[in-house]
């Protein structure tokens, strides 16, 4: 057997920049195998290149449009084939910022196929090989604006349908680590604020005067939490209590919300 497949092996994708990148070149650097997918095969080809150069690396190179189904099941076939994957990092996406009665048709159903449909189905494809051997983990890159619903679009971009994709990332996460509880496989869903990269400048956002962590800085997190057990990390949150206060304040709405009678103030009569 070569030693390439004595290594453990990890699919990122959205690697050809960014968040993705900097999990590749950590997780080669850690003595992993990459699998490297995104749209771009010139960035991939010359990320897997350099990741060679660097060390004893299999970098394979996987181009695909996560939007498109063919595309996407030639992904799934790679992780559900015969060489294990040790590691799923779901970082693909893009903003489509845009206010919602305005936004085209076709990028919902883009950012919807990428943020929901490809992470859903890539895991979907990836878990049943790990659970078979008690082992593994899946990063699904979130956002922070999965928690920010309730604020205003301004100073935040108008982002209806990506931060609703990014809650939906948490609450899926969250779910499945509970359904593999005692599996020995581990889910992550990671929460950077504005990271130093090309996905705002890409839409034509100036974002060179905010505070920005770099992409090197959320991989550093993200695994550390992945080893620590931690179903969301939140790159920049120094008081992991609010976490624990925010969980127990939904499962307190959740159990006292779910009875037969209707709240009082939605009684006729009740003004």
């Amino acid at each position: 057997m070569s030693r390439s497949r004595t290594r453990p092996r990890a699919l990122v994708t959205g690697a050809s920049s960014g968040i993705g990148a900097a999990y590749a070149e950590r997780l080669a650097r850690a003595g992993y195998d990459v699998v490297l997918v995104a749209r771009r095969r010139d960035r991939l080809e010359e990320l897997a290149g350099r990741l060679r150069r660097e060390g004893d690396v299999d970098a394979e190179v996987l181009d695909a449009d996560l939007t498109d189904a063919g595309a996407l099941a030639r992904v799934e076939a790679r992780l559900a084939g015969d060489a294990p994957f040790a590691l799923l990092v779901n970082n693909a996406g893009f903003g489509g910022y845009r206010p919602f009665v305005e936004v085209d048709p076709n990028v919902v159903d883009d950012l919807i196929g990428v943020h929901i449909r490809a992470v859903s189905r890539l895991t979907r494809a990836a878990l049943p090989g790990m659970v078979r051997r008690g082992e593994g983990g899946v990063i699904n890159v979130a956002s922070l604006l999965a928690y920010s619903g309730s604020m205003p679009p301004t100073p935040l971009p108008h982002r209806a349908v990506y931060a609703g994709a990014k809650a939906f990332l948490v609450t899926f996460t969250q779910a499945l680590a509970g359904e593999l509880s005692g599996t020995g496989v581990r889910v992550q869903v990671c929460l950077p604020g504005v990271v130093a990269t090309e996905f705002h400048t890409v839409q034509g956002m100036d974002m060179s005067k905010r505070p920005r962590m770099t992409a090197d800085d959320v991989v550093t997190a993200s695994l550390a939490a992945l080893e620590r057990g931690e179903v969301i990390c939140i790159p920049g949150l120094d008081d992991p209590s609010m976490l624990e206060q925010l969980a127990a304040l939904q499962r307190a709405i959740f159990e006292s919300a779910n009875r037969q009678a209707v709240a009082r103030r939605y009684q006729p009569g009740t003004g």
